[in-house]
């Protein structure tokens, strides 16, 4: 499965919910239940979220970090994102690298690295 990305999209893995969230997945869907299928949406792999803006995006990770996820990391000397990713569909993928997401900029979809993309979830291309 993969993901449908909008405009600044905020990515975890569905396994690091399940580990570091309290209550796991099922939890974090009945958090964000008012937001499923608006800005929030998953296929058991990726949970994605996100805004129109970067102001947004940051507080979206402040929260995600404060449940204990660690948004970057320091490898061989550059910043990397680890628990979460940030991906600008449009323009560059991820804003930092990331080596759990494989990202389609042209089909503006994402999905596990290592998992063949498959069917898409998220609202359908718009303006196209």
């Amino acid at each position: 499965m993969a993901i449908r990305l909008e405009f600044i999209d905020l990515v975890v893995p569905v396994h690091l919910i399940e580990e570091k969230y309290p209550g796991g997945l099922a939890q974090c869907i009945a958090d964000h239940q008012r937001q499923i299928g608006r800005r929030v949406w998953h296929d058991g792999q990726l949970f994605r979220d996100g805004g129109l803006d970067p102001k947004a995006v940051r507080q979206l990770v402040a929260g995600w970090q404060v449940l204990g996820f660690e948004p970057l990391q320091w490898v061989g000397g550059k910043l990397q994102w680890k628990d979460v990713c940030v991906v600008q569909a449009a323009t560059v993928g991820p804003t930092a690298p990331c080596d759990w997401i494989q990202v389609d900029r042209r089909a503006r979809i994402a999905w596990l690295k290592g998992v063949k993309p498959g069917d898409v979830v998220g609202p359908g291309p718009r303006g196209r």
